[in-house]
């Protein structure tokens, strides 16, 4: 493996345009491609080729096409889960989704950060940390989930927020920034 995918997988500063990481961007670029062309066909197709793509795919997963990610390897998604349409993927690092997950229409994950130094970043360094969403999470539409941010299970996030901070498991979160309204246990 060469230095910048090790420095990338290892949430260090790495620089994306690397010979190793752009054949690995154009394996996805092919899968996600041809998932998105076979919206309409055998649903064993489009599971192969889900298959191929994402790292780790649960039992009876459902996604919507188009989706998008940078690199699928790195992406695990528990069984029953549902990703609705325009979903993004950004897995420079792990992205961890757990079982029975509800996750809305132009959701993105977004694992990589780049250098708050402008030098650095003009340069084309960014790093990456990893996302987890718990099981029975449901995102709606259009949330965006930050670099490094653990969602518990069983919470549920309004559509449109963004979450920059990790979320407990069993609250309700909306805004920009999210932030907790109420819990949801003893509904």
């Amino acid at each position: 493996m060469g230095e910048n995918k090790d420095r990338m997988l290892a949430g260090e500063r790495y620089l994306p345009d690397d010979e190793e990481l752009g054949a690995d961007t154009r394996r996805r670029f092919e899968l996600c491609a041809a998932y998105n062309a076979y919206g309409g066909a055998d649903p064993a197709e489009r599971t192969a080729i889900l298959a191929e793509l994402i790292g780790s795919l649960g039992k009876d997963v459902r996604i919507r096409p188009p989706f998008q990610c940078d690199y699928g390897r790195y992406i695990t998604i528990g069984d029953r889960t549902f990703i609705n349409f325009n979903a993004v993927f950004l897995d420079a690092a792990p992205i961890t989704i757990g079982s029975d997950v509800q996750i809305g229409p132009g959701v993105q994950l977004l694992t990589p950060t780049h250098d708050m130094d402008a030098e650095r970043r003009r340069a084309g360094w960014e790093k990456a940390a990893p996302i987890t969403i718990g099981d029975n999470v449901w995102l709606g539409g259009g949330v965006i989930v930050c670099p490094g941010v653990t969602i518990g299970d069983n919470t549920v996030v309004g559509a449109g927020s963004v979450v920059v901070k990790d979320l407990p498991a069993e609250v309700l979160a909306v805004g920009n920034p999210a932030r907790v309204v109420r819990s949801l246990t003893g509904r």
